[in-house]
């Protein structure tokens, strides 16, 4: 419930705290003094777009804060909670307008951003103004209107749930087609290069040893005549390394017998003569099995031909040619693994598709149930706002088949809200209803019939006597009543007829102060309250008379008792 609104520098209102009760809290003033300004700082509480314009002239902010009475409000509490901002009894909303562009919002005193608050709205307060007319017309929101008064949200949930997991396995499906029309277009085209790289067959650095190999083979004399002048040097010749290393190890060995302390050993001299020997006779193999071979430099250079044209087609390098042989297996094993995989999936789909018939039936029966409840609760409604021979429908049609194949986001139906204004007439959408005064009625009797399932605890409502007046007039009123007995009304109006059945009274006036208009709201009772009933009632003169007739009307609806329930207390209006 909103216990209190506090305005600063907004629109026309310098500064304003304005405190609402339990029931019925009418607000009434002469046109233009600022009460669907109140209703828009309301509005801007719940998360409406802020633009600088709402700043009062010469201000630099505009302050909006409401205090709201939340202490019976498990789900919203819950879900306060569950967005990270403090809990407790009372809900404190700011917002914050600056010139600057630096707009803010705070919830309990935390930062708080236009999706917290909207958020919080849902379960907090319900606007009925203009905007709430064009909610009702629009036929898409039909479905959601029955589907939370008739309570099939949760077979809805059920239904999307399945659906979305149907819209995976279709969404899946459809890449895997596109996936395998355009890898069976390449399937030639992979066949060829696949079969291109297996005739050539290429293995890993193949081309650096190519490469070397004719290195060698190009050399092969020159190679031959180094290997053979090293061995000679080394052993071949009569003064070769080999022959002066013996010599020094004859004369190490008689250095020894004379001097034992010489720090060089025997065994030193021959180890280095074995590893000259082995070396010598490497020397010697290596340059006897080195030839000059035009056939088999012939076919390293046709070979790295080969290998050179793959690379240029594939990469440049021997490593992109065995990456792109990769990729191509890989996408031709893909192209045989799809169509299985395409199988698979169309059996899961069968299976989530017999599901989600299930669920789109479960779902069309609870609507079907709504439905009918709807417009007998409506038709009840309407009729008692003098509209005796007007009929509600609720147009139901199942659009999917009889085998339910057609599966939309919010299931197989079409529900839209049509209404015959009089007997004999042809039901149509109410979006095509003429009269005002018609369209007023009905959306005040589904706003009273919506309310008795709704979960806010405040509902206000704006432009609610447009286009009515005289005994329906006093009918609204007495509807309004009936809903206030479950809810906090706040209801802006012109009429006295709904005006006197308010149980607090709120009088919005303007005033010129210092050459700038002033706002304020004031509460009236008794005498004020009757002079403000006649006002309304008689315009610019006021005469006993007419005091006469507000006060009778004040009286009879203070005996319009209304029950927890929002139904008339019949014992009680008896007396």
């Amino acid at each position: 419930m909103l216990n209190e609104l506090s305005i600063k520098n907004f629109a026309i209102i310098d500064e304003l705290r304005v405190s609402f009760d339990e029931g019925l809290n009418v607000l009434s003033g002469e046109t233009g003094a600022g009460k669907s300004i109140i209703i828009g700082a309301v509005s801007l509480l719940l998360g409406d777009r802020a633009t600088t314009d709402m700043i009062r002239a010469q201000a630099d902010t505009a302050t909006v804060e409401a205090v709201f009475d939340i202490a019976s409000n498990q789900r919203l509490r819950e879900k306060i909670a569950s967005m990270g901002f403090s809990d407790s009894d009372e809900l404190i909303i700011r917002r914050v307008i600056s010139h600057t562009g630096k707009n803010r919002a705070f919830i309990n005193g935390q930062a708080a951003t236009l999706t917290n608050l909207a958020a919080v709205s849902e379960l907090l307060i319900n606007i009925c103004g203009q905007h709430e007319h064009q909610v009702i017309l629009d036929a898409e929101n039909h479905m959601d209107i029955l589907d939370e008064y008739g309570g099939c949200m949760p077979a809805r949930n059920e239904y999307e749930a399945i659906y979305n997991q149907y819209q995976q396995i279709r969404d899946r499906m459809e890449k895997l087609r596109d996936l395998n029309r355009s890898r069976a277009e390449k399937a030639d085209l992979y066949q060829f290069q696949l079969k291109e790289i297996l005739d050539i067959n290429p293995q890993p650095a193949e081309d650096s040893a190519l490469a070397d190999e004719k290195k060698v083979l190009v050399n092969a004399q020159k190679l031959k005549d180094c290997a053979n002048r090293a061995y000679d040097l080394l052993y071949g010749e009569k003064d070769s390394a080999m022959v002066k290393l013996k010599e020094v190890e004859n004369k190490v060995k008689e250095i020894k017998k004379i001097d034992a302390g010489l720090k060089i050993t025997e065994s030193d001299i021959e180890g280095n003569l074995i590893n000259l020997q082995e070396a010598a006779l490497s020397l010697r193999d290596y340059g006897h099995n080195l030839y000059f071979d035009s056939g088999r430099l012939e076919a390293i250079e046709e070979r790295m031909d080969s290998l050179n044209r793959l690379k240029r087609k594939h990469g440049g390098s021997l490593e992109s040619v065995l990456l792109k042989k990769q990729e191509i297996d890989d996408a031709l094993k893909t192209v045989s693994s799809l169509q299985e995989e395409l199988e698979k999936l169309a059996k899961e789909e069968e299976k989530i598709k017999e599901n989600l018939r299930e669920k789109a039936l479960t779902l069309s029966r609870a609507r079907n149930n709504a439905s009918r409840n709807l417009q007998s609760a409506v038709d009840e409604e309407i009729h008692e706002l003098n509209m005796s021979q007007a009929a509600f429908h609720v147009h139901f049609k199942t659009i999917a088949g009889a085998d339910m194949t057609f599966f939309g986001p919010r299931g197989g139906d079409e529900i839209e809200f049509y209404l015959a204004a009089n007997k004999g007439e042809e039901a149509k959408p109410l979006n095509r209803i003429a009269s005002g005064g018609e369209l007023s009625r009905i959306i005040l009797a589904m706003k009273n019939v919506l309310a008795r399932t709704g979960s806010v605890s405040s509902i206000v409502f704006d432009e609610v006597d447009n286009g009515i007046g005289g005994a329906v007039a006093e009918i609204v009123g007495r509807k309004l009543k009936e809903v206030s007995a479950d809810h906090q009304v706040i209801c802006i109006t012109h009429l006295p007829q709904i005006a006197c059945f308010g149980d607090k009274h709120l009088f919005v006036s303007k005033k010129i102060v210092k050459e700038r208009t002033v706002t304020s709201v004031e509460e009236i009772d008794g005498t004020r309250k009757i002079e403000e009933i006649s006002r309304m009632l008689g315009g610019v003169n006021v005469t006993d008379t007419t005091r006469k007739h507000a006060r009778e009307m004040l009286h009879d609806a203070r005996s319009y008792p209304i029950n927890s329930s929002g139904e008339k207390n019949v014992k009680k209006s008896a007396h």
